[in-house]
C-alpha cells in the first residue's frame, strides 16, 4: 500500500511540473510630469524612459489651464485645463525623441522632451515560448501514463501474489 501511495504522489507531482518557466521581465515604469510652481514650466521638463514605459501628465488646481501636445501629434492631453490626468504608453518600436508643448504657453517656454530608449530584445523569450508548449504537455502526459502504468502493474502483481 505504501508503494501505491508513493506512485500516486509521483503522479500528482508529474502533473504539477508545468509551472511558468518563462524568465521574468522588468516591469514598465510610470513617469509623472506636472506643472511647477512658476505655472509656466513642466516638471521635469525632460525625461528619459524605455519602450513600454508610460508618461503621465498630472496637475490640478492650477491658476492657468495647461495641456501637453507632442509636436508630431503622437500624444495630446486635450484642451488646456486647470486639472489634467493623461497618460501615454510608448510601445515597442517607438524609441526616439518627442518634443511637447503646452499650447497656450509655448511662446513662454513651456516645453518638454521625452527620450525613449529601445527596450531589450525579446528574441530569447520568444524562442523559449515556442519550445515550451510543445515539450511540456508531452513530458507531463508521458510521466502521467508511466505513473499510471506502474501503479497498475504494482496493483496487478500484488493481487496476483496475494
Amino acid at each position: 500500500m505504501r508503494t501505491l501511495l508513493v506512485l500516486l504522489t509521483v503522479l500528482l507531482l508529474a502533473g504539477g511540473v508545468q509551472g511558468d518557466l518563462q524568465p521574468q521581465t522588468e516591469e514598465p515604469e510610470i513617469f509623472v510630469i506636472s506643472v511647477d510652481s512658476t505655472n509656466l514650466r513642466f516638471s521635469p521638463s525632460q525625461v528619459t524612459i524605455t519602450e513600454g514605459d508610460t508618461v503621465r501628465f498630472f496637475w490640478s488646481g492650477q491658476a492657468l489651464p495647461h495641456n501637453a501636445v507632442e509636436a508630431n501629434g503622437v500624444f495630446d492631453s486635450g484642451e488646456p485645463a486647470r486639472a489634467v490626468d493623461y497618460a501615454y504608453t510608448f510601445e515597442r518600436g517607438s524609441n526616439g525623441t518627442y518634443d511637447f508643448v503646452c499650447e497656450p504657453h509655448a511662446s513662454a517656454g513651456m516645453v518638454g522632451q521625452i527620450t525613449v530608449e529601445p527596450a531589450p530584445p525579446l528574441v530569447e523569450e520568444e524562442a523559449e515560448e515556442q519550445e515550451e508548449p510543445e515539450d511540456t504537455p508531452f513530458l507531463s502526459g508521458s510521466a502521467t501514463l508511466l505513473s499510471m502504468f506502474l501503479a497498475w502493474a504494482f496493483v496487478s502483481r500484488r493481487h496476483g501474489n496475494g
